[in-house]
C-alpha cells in the first residue's frame, strides 16, 4: 500500500512539474518571440517604393485607423499635395487641397458619409509617445486652431484623421505636439527625390493668405498604399466628432449658423 502511494505522489510530482514547465516556457516563447510590426507599402507614379514599418504599441489609435483606410484603398490615387524641403512631404487629403478628410464610410463599411477625427496620440495631448520626429518618420497631420484662440488646444489636438507626413529632415519643434507612429525603412530616396520636385503657391493663396510655396507643379500621385499586418487585426480607431470651426467662429459673434446663407 505505501508503495503504491509513493508511486502516486511521484506521478503527481512529474505532472505538476510538467505543468510549470509548460507555463514557464509559455511565458518565454511569449516574451522572446518577436512580434512583427506591420508594414506599410507606398508605390508613387514615377518615383517608386517607400516602406514604412508603423508602432502600433505607440499610437494605437493612429496605426489603426491608417491601415483601415489603407487596406480599403482611401490613398489610392491621391497625392502629395505639400512639400517642404528640408521638412517633410505630405499627403492623404482626397481633397488635394490640404483641407480635406476621411469619412466615416472611407473607415468602414456601412459607416455615414460625414468626417471624422481621432485622439491626438502625442505627450502634450497626455499619451506618452516619445518617438521623435527624425528623417523618414511618418506623421499625422492636424489643424491648430489655437491661432484663433488659445482655448481651443484640445480640439487642434484631436483634429487629426487621414493627412500624414513623411520627415525628410530632423525636427525637435514637433515633439510631443504632433502623432508619429512609424518610420520608413525603405525608400528614403524616393522620399527625397519627392521633396525636390517644383512647387508654387496654392491657386487660392490670395483668397486664403496662405502664401507657403509648396504645391507641386506637376502632380505626385501615390498610386498605392496596403499594409501588411502579419495576420493581425488592428481594429478600428475611436472616432471624435471634429471640431467645426466655422460654427464656434459665429458663436463668438452671437450668430446663428443655421440662419445664415451665402451670398
Amino acid at each position: 500500500m505505501e508503495k503504491i502511494k509513493n508511486i502516486i505522489w511521484i506521478i503527481a510530482l512529474i505532472l505538476i512539474i510538467i505543468l510549470i514547465g509548460g507555463v514557464a516556457y509559455g511565458y518565454y516563447k511569449k516574451a522572446t518571440m518577436e512580434e512583427k510590426n506591420p508594414i506599410a507599402t507606398m508605390e508613387v507614379e514615377n518615383f517608386g517604393t517607400i516602406k514604412i514599418e508603423l508602432y502600433p504599441r505607440i499610437a494605437p489609435q493612429t496605426v489603426a485607423n491608417f491601415i483601415a483606410l489603407a487596406n480599403r484603398g482611401f490613398y489610392d490615387g491621391q497625392t502629395f499635395h505639400r512639400v517642404v524641403k528640408d521638412f517633410m512631404i505630405q499627403g492623404g487629403d482626397k481633397e488635394g487641397t490640404g483641407q480635406g478628410s476621411a469619412s466615416l464610410s472611407d473607415l468602414k463599411d456601412g459607416g455615414e458619409d460625414t468626417a471624422y477625427s481621432i485622439k491626438g496620440e502625442f505627450i502634450a495631448n497626455g499619451v506618452d509617445n516619445k518617438l521623435k520626429f527624425e528623417e523618414g518618420v511618418i506623421g499625422m497631420a492636424r489643424s491648430d486652431y489655437t491661432q484663433y484662440s488659445s482655448s481651443l488646444k484640445e480640439e487642434s489636438y484631436n483634429s487629426g484623421s487621414s493627412q500624414f507626413f513623411i520627415m525628410t529632415k530632423d525636427n525637435t519643434s514637433l515633439n510631443g505636439y504632433y502623432t508619429s507612429f512609424g518610420k520608413v525603412i525603405e525608400g528614403m530616396d524616393v522620399v527625397h527625390n519627392i521633396e525636390q520636385v517644383e512647387v508654387k503657391a496654392a491657386d487660392d493663396s490670395e483668397e486664403t493668405g496662405n502664401t507657403e510655396v509648396s504645391t507641386p507643379v506637376n502632380t505626385v500621385k501615390i498610386t498605392s498604399i496596403k499594409v501588411d499586418t502579419n495576420g493581425v487585426d488592428y481594429g478600428l480607431p475611436e472616432t471624435l466628432t471634429p471640431f467645426d470651426y466655422m460654427t464656434w467662429m459665429y458663436k463668438q459673434y452671437g450668430l446663428d449658423p443655421n440662419s445664415l446663407t451665402a451670398q
